[in-house]
């Protein structure tokens, strides 16, 4: 491809001898794809007084695909031009996230409506695939029926997306319903805003950090006396985080890691939806105590309400303290990673970066960055204003602090719960969840989502929380519990979570991209070859560059260790 010249349709002029001897001039042929005057009318108008700069790349391609259902070759090339930037780069950038349906020249327009099923493992479990196909048979060529990763409804699964609506507990009856009477908007709930939050007492702990009657030394030796650590997965300690970023030479940013992505969890939608302002205050106090001049808040795009939400309380904050840019991802799990968050915040794909360096060191925009997880940052007023006793108060089974459980699968009462830090899978369905569902039987349970492992039912009394499951190969990571009963088939768990993982895979480095697909092809079989699994497990343990690949393995070699039943004896060999 061509390098793209932007602005000026640069000719290069040669001479050449003509066969007759005499000398003649070429036609002057533009270098580089050619832009459509059309299609550059359009982008020049949608984008407006917009800002071109390169890390709005991503927040622009959204533009188009919400205006016009798709992405024309002929509108990328026209933002290419109009953003001074090669087609190349806005071309594997768009074609990188699944929520860009990039048209090819050539190729038919894309339906306007997308209809998304998705067939991520609760949903799987209750019916999806089965709705999947029924819905592409029934709702014909005018609506596009495709299946979708997690998108966050586990706890009133199946879900299908329609345009930007979710249909709840799903069956072909309601979905039709939505297409037919254009439901494709995301429906608000009830939620505090910034007036009835001030009103409750809101936002007095960032007044008084800000006018120095809190110091910041008072905030981090909370957050390290009560021992917080990320709630995103990685468990980091968050007061030696904030310590740490703000250790390094300034200036300084900070970013929020909405793009919950693990199937299974869902706990930070559902305190974005309800309480978006205590998320929001923890954010101004993180970045006044780094003093970071910009936070960039990214939400992953299957979240639309509270993408919506957010949007209306940022703008209703008084004006003072840092910038905050509100950034929608676009359908990739990967951008989860640290790493590859800051790639996708800098309008790029979201590839993971090698470490070292650290994003405290060198993050987004290469300047030292703060990065949080949604619910971390809204624990740190509660924290501030009661005390690190307050939350040490809780917790069982030798564990302190509360933990948001995202319950799904076969229990009565799924959904987000509350509970104390180290409670067991057994409390957490008798005590939480209302037992399990009727008929159903407890068989087997995911304590940390898609990439935390698979454990039976007879290890019911394991604390859940950060260091008491790795022991067992699996990890608590964002607290996604998912429930299987005796009607389930675990082998068939193992392969659905493989199979989001070899989606998902970003495909940077060998290991991850080959050995998710080895896996899946090895699984689908109907006797495993279990050493031949053992091994690819252990070289892309051993050798992914980033926790996707890392921890992909795990659901597979934790059902081939605690599930021997499923897996009958091999016949000796003959001597």
């Amino acid at each position: 491809m061509g390098e793209h010249n932007s602005h000026a349709d640069v000719a290069k002029v040669r001479k050449f001898e003509h066969p007759g001897g005499g000398r003649e001039r070429a036609r002057a042929v533009p270098k580089g794809r050619q832009v459509e005057p059309r299609a550059k009318v359009e982008i020049e108008s949608l984008l407006g007084d917009r800002s071109r700069q390169r890390d709005l790349l991503i927040e622009h391609l959204h533009l188009i695909q919400d205006t016009y259902g798709q992405i024309s070759a002929a509108h990328l090339a026209a933002l290419a031009d109009e953003m001074h930037l090669a087609f190349a780069e806005v071309f594997e950038t768009a074609t990188f996230y699944a929520h860009f349906d990039v048209v090819k020249e050539g190729e038919p327009d894309i339906p306007k409506l997308t209809v998304r099923v998705c067939d991520s493992l609760t949903c799987s479990m209750l019916g999806a695939e089965q709705l999947l196909k029924t819905l592409q048979q029934e709702l014909g060529d005018a609506v596009r029926v495709v299946r979708a990763p997690c998108v966050g409804l586990c706890d009133v699964a199946p879900a299908v997306e329609v345009g930007h609506h979710f249909v709840h507990h799903a069956d072909t009856g309601k979905v039709k319903s939505a297409v037919g009477h254009g439901d494709t908007h995301p429906h608000l709930p009830d939620y505090i805003d910034y007036d009835q939050y001030v009103e409750a007492g809101g936002y007095q702990t960032l007044t008084k950090l800000r006018a120095g009657d809190l110091s910041i030394d008072d905030v981090l030796k909370v957050l390290d006396d009560s021992s917080l650590r990320g709630l995103g997965g990685a468990g980091f300690p968050t007061g030696r985080k904030w310590r740490s970023v703000r250790g390094e030479p300034g200036p300084r940013l900070m970013a929020v890691n909405g793009d919950e992505g693990e199937p299974g969890t869902f706990k930070d939608q559902y305190y974005l939806n309800k309480d978006p302002h205590r998320f929001l205050e923890g954010t101004l106090i993180g970045a006044h105590v780094v003093e970071a001049s910009d936070v960039y808040i990214y939400i992953r795009d299957e979240y639309p309400i509270s993408i919506e939400i957010l949007r209306h309380e940022i703008a209703a904050l008084p004006p003072g303290g840092p910038r905050i840019h509100l950034r929608r991802g676009a359908g990739a799990y990967i951008c989860g990673e640290e790493s590859s968050l800051i790639e996708s915040l800098e309008g790029k794909r979201g590839l993971p970066r090698h470490k070292p360096p650290y994003p405290f060191q060198v993050g987004l925009f290469n300047r030292p960055t703060l990065i949080n997880n949604i619910e971390t940052l809204f624990w740190v007023r509660d924290l501030i204003e009661k005390g690190a006793d307050w939350w040490k108060s809780h917790g069982r089974n030798g564990r302190v602090g509360l933990r948001s459980y995202s319950v799904s699968g076969r229990v009565k009462e799924p959904g987000v719960k509350l509970a104390p830090a180290g409670v067991t899978i057994k409390e957490l369905i008798d005590e939480f969840c209302g037992g399990m569902a009727d008929g159903h039987s407890f068989a087997a349970y995911l304590p940390g989502g898609a990439s935390g492992g698979i454990l039976p039912a007879s290890m019911d009394d394991i604390p859940l929380d950060f260091g008491t499951l790795e022991k067992y190969g699996c990890f608590i990571g964002s607290a996604a519990v998912i429930v299987l009963s005796d009607k389930d088939d675990v082998k068939a768990a193992a392969l659905n979570l493989m199979r989001f993982f070899e989606d998902e895979s970003c495909g940077q480095c060998t290991p991850c991209r080959v050995g998710t697909q080895k896996a899946v092809a090895l699984m689908e079989n109907r006797e495993w070859d279990l050493d031949l699994l053992m091994e690819l497990s252990a070289c892309m343990r051993d050798a992914s560059i980033c926790g996707l690949g890392q921890a992909a393995s795990n659901p597979l070699t934790s059902v081939i260790k605690y599930f021997p039943d499923l897996f009958p004896a091999r016949p000796m060999a003959a001597e």
